[in-house]
């Protein structure tokens, strides 16, 4: 897969955050309200931002299994989880970290998600779940993956997987090509085939309903405005990177576009939140 850096997940992870869909994840924390302990296994975990969204409102003893290709990432969470825990001390292989009144088990797994998903899910969870990764893979391995997910009876909780809906404020004349052709480089392989980029959300729902599973779904827009402002200059520039791989839009129409949204005033970038369970 395409590789993240710490710094670009440290960047976004507030808008993340401030994303989530309420809705979404009030179903997901009452499924599982009154257990006194949960597994997860979080697929692409990257620095481990999901475990500091959701802990708080999980019951009070977790295991998270942080299921990640990257091993330089996989560091990163380990050192960024140690610094937000209220204590950390090393049992073994595994962290105990102790946040108000929770006891997390951390266990770091690298894994090549593209070809040994079977495995990582043969491990034991009570919930799976992923953030901004569903968009990275191909509709084929959507489709076996949640087949391999009904096998076992396990729920899922997608975050933030992105949907193709972007709007810029001022507009831009060259916004509806610049998009279309960030859209074509996003289908490109990610190391998991053809990746459904803008069409995974919806791929992702409808495949996990034709596998009996009854879904949960909300859009999660990241709204940006000056308070992100370097958010959104990096999103300017990554998309016009972007593009210009392409060869579909002219080098003076991407700089034209790149030098309005670096000052852009706001943005909004669509994605979605989705909790299926089986029926």
């Amino acid at each position: 897969m395409t590789g993240f850096s710490p710094d670009w997940l440290a960047l976004r992870e507030p808008a993340d955050h401030a994303a989530r869909a309420e809705e979404v994840a009030r179903d997901v924390f009452a499924h599982f309200a009154g257990h006194a302990a949960i597994t997860l296994a979080d697929l692409g975990c990257g620095t481990g931002s999901n475990l500091r969204a959701m802990a708080a409102h999980l019951p009070p003893r977790q295991i998270w299994r942080l299921v990640d290709w990257d091993r330089h990432l996989l560091d990163a969470a380990r050192g960024r989880l140690v610094s937000w825990a209220d204590r950390a001390e090393t049992e073994d292989a595994d962290m105990r970290l102790k946040k108000g009144a929770h006891d997390i088990t951390l266990r770091l797994e690298q894994a090549d998600l593209a070809r040994d998903f079977e495995g990582v899910l043969d491990r034991h969870a009570d919930l799976v779940t992923a953030t901004a990764f569903f968009d990275l893979v191909s509709a084929h391995w959507i489709d076996d993956f949640c087949a391999a997910l009904a096998r076992r009876r396990l729920p899922l909780y997608a975050i933030l997987t992105y949907d193709g809906h972007e709007q810029w404020s001022p507009s831009h004349a060259s916004d509806a090509p610049m998009l279309a052709a960030f859209h074509a480089h996003q289908q490109r392989d990610k190391g998991f085939g053809p990746a459904a980029g803008p069409f995974a959300a919806a791929h992702l729902a409808r495949a996990l309903e034709e596998q009996g599973y009854r879904v949960t779904s909300a859009p999660s827009p990241w709204r940006l405005g000056p308070q992100q402002r370097e958010l959104m200059v990096e999103l300017a520039r990554g998309a016009a990177q972007a593009v210009a791989e392409t060869g579909l839009v002219g080098e003076s129409v991407i700089a034209s576009w790149r030098a309005a949204r670096e000052s852009a005033e706001a943005c909004v970038i669509g994605h979605v939140d989705l909790f299926a369970r089986p029926a």
